[in-house]
């Protein structure tokens, strides 16, 4: 039963890494849906790895390493391959400048990122009830849920059809991850209302907005998100 209780939080950190395996494969394949459902998954054992290990006291320096290095492929991998597959059609030039090689491989600076971005979240101990910069599953739900709304829908055309904004993008998307700027997590240090502000403002706003936009709102959600925690820095602490 030991056993047990120690490795269950790490097999479910597994599943997690798994589940993005599994999606970036078939994002590689053009199977957007299968995507979809992969992310989804790993988010929701990305969450319960951490709240198992709470509640089992089995928190370790391996679990939290795996967590990491699962969170690299479901979080990391696939937002630079859905990055790289948007530039793909464009080949080596970018407003009219021919380059030699292929722009899709900017795709990857998203990649790169995440992996930085992963190592100072687990040497920072200052993060406890907010983020430095953009969490990897936020960056991920809004890269991949812009590629997902245009597949579908055909929504934020104008963005798939110039390179300048897709690079544009990347870089934002890139330096965000790595940012000091200060980001809501919904961790509570205080109970208090008026502590708590923030999140309830992305709450409301996050819920506003898929009332309205449905599926295709996601991506915006994240954009409130950024927008509401510039707006709140001076309270995250």
């Amino acid at each position: 039963m030991s056993f047990i209780k120690n490795n269950l939080a790490n097999a479910i950190t597994l599943g997690n890494l798994f589940s993005g395996c599994i999606g970036a494969i078939h994002l590689i394949l053009g199977d957007y849906q299968t995507t979809a459902i992969c992310i989804i998954c790993s988010l929701i054992l990305d969450f319960f790895d951490g709240f198992v290990a709470r509640a089992l006291k089995s928190n370790s320096n391996l679990g939290t390493q795996l967590d990491s290095l699962a969170d690299m492929v479901s979080f990391g991998l696939i937002p630079g391959l859905a990055i790289f597959m948007m530039l793909e059609p464009f080949g080596n030039e970018i407003s009219g400048l021919h380059l030699p090689f292929q722009i899709k491989y900017f795709g990857l600076l998203i990649t790169l990122s995440s992996c930085l971005r992963l190592a100072i979240f687990n040497l920072d101990e200052d993060q406890k009830y907010y983020f430095k910069g953009l969490n990897t599953p936020s960056n991920t739900i809004l890269i991949f849920g812009l590629l997902y709304a245009f597949k579908e829908t055909q929504s934020f055309g104008f963005l798939f059809k110039n390179e300048a904004l897709l690079l544009v993008l990347t870089i934002t998307s890139s330096w965000l991850l790595i940012s000091p700027i200060k980001m809501i997590a919904m961790k509570f240090k205080s109970m208090k209302l008026q502590d708590n502000y923030p999140k309830l403002a992305l709450v409301i706003g996050a819920i506003l907005i898929l009332i309205i936009f449905q599926f295709v709102g996601i991506p915006l959600v994240i954009l409130y998100y950024i927008f509401i925690s510039l707006l709140f820095q001076k309270q995250l602490k």
